[in-house]
Order: structure tokens, then sequence, then C-alpha cells
């Protein structure tokens, strides 16, 4: 079946359908990583947006339910140059085109990705139409052009889960409140391997309510779309700052940033794989991080009196991390839980446990 990818400037790519027949619109984004397309279909963080893999071949491992960072797939379509239909895993459960179609996601093979990622990296992220169904380039870039941008749009809403706990066997030495704005899984998992029993909350429970369950500590999760459209998540995060331990990941580091009287800024197309460069300025290390963004916070518009940089993007040296000087609160804008790609800044969670047990023996000393 034919498929297009119609961008709002005009730029059509054809191919393929492997995926549902459906027209999908988003911004289009291109993803570095060579591995782990199953988490990144099924992240959250991807709501509103078309995903064109660089890696030049994808499904060739299937489809592991285990694997999954959601219930289901948030992305509105996915776009590659050759699909593989034959899935070479002990683990796999079932094709990746079986899953996109059960699933109602959009998927075109046969373009060249090259093509587009290096128009994305000149012209930037851009709304898109990925489409089976209508066929006519001018009707699809007329759709592309009318559809609503990410700017100003709350996506939170949409991705965010009901209040549930997680923990495992044995008595757990913290209890976390994780606020969901479209939470991986995997940052649960890494809370519990580091002693804490999880509260997951849904994105508009207010301060007093997360307070009232007597957490050592707040998560703030990633999510999609523009942080500033999320003003009643920057209203509760300002209600916890300085009350209890803190720690962002990703929106939540942005949403932080503008609780914190910042302003963020969208990036010209942002950064999306698991290859991505940063310096953690104490320690002078490099982690090779995880990364899914498109906006950023600017660290110009925080007061250095209280808020100190503490990681550097090495690519263009955007803000990825910051701390404030007095109380309990930290946050990156990569992602430590790193599912998929590298585990070099796991460390993170044992950062905000020794926070939290810090806090908790301030406490007892007052």
């Amino acid at each position: 079946m034919d498929a297009i990818l119609a961008l709002e400037d005009g730029k059509i790519f054809r191919g393929r359908s492997f995926g549902a027949d459906v027209e999908r619109c988003g911004e289009v984004v291109f993803n570095t990583s060579m591995t782990g397309y199953q988490e990144i279909i099924t992240d959250p963080s991807y709501k509103g947006q078309i995903v064109a893999m660089t890696y030049p071949l994808i499904g060739n491992y299937g489809i592991v339910k285990e694997d999954n960072e959601s219930g289901r797939p948030f992305l509105e379509g996915l776009a590659v140059t050759e699909y593989s239909k034959i899935a070479s895993n002990w683990r796999s459960e079932k094709i990746l085109q079986d899953y996109l179609r059960e699933n109602k996601v959009a998927a075109i093979e046969g373009i060249d990705t090259r093509e587009l990622t290096l128009h994305i990296r000149q012209a930037g992220a851009m709304k898109a139409v990925l489409s089976t169904i209508d066929l006519d380039e001018k009707s699809l870039v007329k759709k592309a052009r009318d559809s609503e941008g990410l700017i100003g749009k709350d996506l939170v809403r949409e991705v965010t889960g009901k209040r549930e706990i997680f923990f495992e066997g044995g008595k757990s030495k913290y209890k976390v409140v994780l606020l969901d704005c479209g939470a991986k899984s995997n940052i649960v998992r890494e809370l519990i391997k580091n002693g804490c029993r999880v509260i997951s909350v849904p994105a508009g429970t207010p301060a007093e309510e997360i307070l009232s369950e007597e957490p050592d500590g707040v998560l703030l999760s990633n999510g999609p779309g523009d942080p500033a459209a999320v003003k009643y998540v920057i209203n509760t995060t300002a209600g916890l700052i300085g009350r209890v331990p803190i720690f962002g990941i990703c929106l939540g580091h942005q949403m932080l940033g503008l609780a914190l009287g910042g302003r963020t800024y969208k990036l010209k197309f942002g950064h999306h794989g698991a290859n991505q460069p940063v310096k953690d300025l104490k320690t002078g290390k490099v982690s090779i991080t995880v990364q899914n963004h498109g906006f950023c916070v600017d660290m110009g518009s925080l007061n250095k009196k209280d808020i100190e940089m503490t990681h550097i993007n090495l690519n263009d040296n955007t803000l990825e991390g910051m701390r404030h000087k007095k109380l309990p609160v930290f946050s990156v804008q990569f992602h430590p839980e790193a599912a998929p790609g590298p585990h070099d800044a796991v460390y993170l969670f044992a950062e905000f446990t020794g926070m939290m047990e810090n806090w908790r023996a301030k406490k007892k000393r007052h």
C-alpha cells in the first residue's frame, strides 16, 4: 500500500505503508538511536510526533511486551528506510508491523531518512501528515500547514495515568510520589531498584494532595509537548519546592525551571536519540545519554544566586541539568533511566535517594 509523508513546507516523501491504514498529523522529528524502536514507540513523550529513525533497518528483533515503556504506542507515526518483515530474536512475541496495525499507528518505509534528517536539521522540526488514505500531495501539504503545532499545546492530559502504587517484596526504604506527566516504566523500575516505594499520581494532582502522602521525595516525570502549556503542573511544582526533595527528568526538568521563575524555548530540531554527550560540570565526566525533547530551559533566565548549572550538552552547549544551591532540588534534561540506551547516568537515582536520606536526617534534628 502506498503512503506519503508531507511536510508543511511542501517537501514530499513517497513510500510504502507498513502500519495501519490511517492518516495522522504531527511534528516530524528524527531519532538517532540504533536500537530501541519499541521503547521509542511506547514512550509517551512522543505524543504528537512523527518519528523518523536514522538507523536504516527497523523491526529486525520484533516486539516484546516486557520491553514496553507504557501500555501502548503514543507517537503519531513512524518513518524508516527499510522495515524488516523477519524478527530474529528468541524473545520476540510478534512482528513490528502487526503491533503497529493493532494499535492504529501510521508507518512508512522506503523513504530516504538521511534526506529527511538533513532537511529537518536545516529547516527545523515542522508539522507534517503521514497518510495512506489521501495521496494528493497538495491536499496533504495544506493539511500539514493547517494542523495544530506543539507550541502552547497541553499534551500531558492525553498521556497521564491513574493513581498506582509500585513496590517489590520486603520493606521499601523511601516513599516517592511520581507525578506522572507521561512517565516511562523504567523510571519506576529504577526507583524500585534504589529501595523506593512509588506512588504514581496523575499530572493534575495538586501539591497539598501530594504532600498528604508524606513522601520522602517527589519525582517530576518526562512527558510530551510544550512545558509552558502545562501551567497546572508548574503551579504544583512551585508548591512543592522547599517542602520535599524533588528530582525532575526531561519535561519535569523544564517544568521545574519554569516553577523557579525561568523560561523555556523551542529548539530548532530537538534532541532525540541514545547518543547525546553530556558533561557533568562538577566532575568533568562526559556521559552518553538518552534524550527526547524539543524544548529547553534558558539558563540565563534563572536566578544564579539560587540555581547552578550542573550539566551541559556538548553538541550545542544547551542546559542539561541544574541544582538549587540551598534546597533539595535537582533535575536533568536527559533520561537517566536509559530505556533504550546507555546507562551512564543511572547514578542519578542514587543521588536522589541520598538527597532524601539527608532530608530525613535534617527533619529528625529539627
